[in-house]
């Protein structure tokens, strides 16, 4: 496996496992329960949510793919933006906060409506906190980790000269 690509799998896995930190304790912050079908939950988005909440094993293993290919997919996107582009002269922290925006938007505005979840009406200020923890759980890692990896890429490159 190349470099990149091992570093794209190893971000990925650590921001998902942020991204599914934040959202049980978010759950538990605002219910006082522990979600125990988060995973059952996500599956609900191609199976429909009745369908989902009475899936097993099977059911959950697909919530865990479908939330790990996300974090994954995002991962990569912004690895080949990140390589491709400008954006690395821009303050870590603002990119950070950026990217966990763009997450935010594409999910709550594209992903989810596309699913077959229940609509939910827009509450204005917790999505804001959700795009900030994105940024946070996502957009740091995912920063901080292709600063490292391109850094240390151009470096080698440069004593290759």
């Amino acid at each position: 496996m190349s470099p990149f690509f091992k570093r794209v799998l190893l971000t990925g896995l650590l921001a998902g496992i942020l991204d599914l930190a934040y959202a049980y304790l978010d759950v538990y912050v605002r219910s006082g329960r522990f979600a125990s079908k988060m995973f059952q939950y996500i599956a609900g988005g191609a199976l429909g949510l009745p369908n989902s909440m009475k899936g097993g094993v099977p059911v959950m293993l697909l919530g865990v793919f479908f939330h790990f290919f996300i974090a994954f997919s995002f991962t990569l996107f912004f690895f080949l933006l990140y390589r491709k582009s400008k954006i690395s002269v821009l303050n870590p922290y603002l990119l950070a906060l950026l990217y966990g925006i763009f997450i935010w938007c594409v999910m709550t505005l594209v992903v989810l409506p596309l699913t077959a979840l229940p609509g939910r009406p827009m509450n204005w200020g917790k999505g804001a906190f959700d795009a900030f923890m994105f940024g946070v759980t996502f957009g740091l890692v995912l920063v901080f980790s292709a600063r490292r990896f391109f850094g240390v890429a151009r470096a080698a490159e440069m004593t290759m000269r």
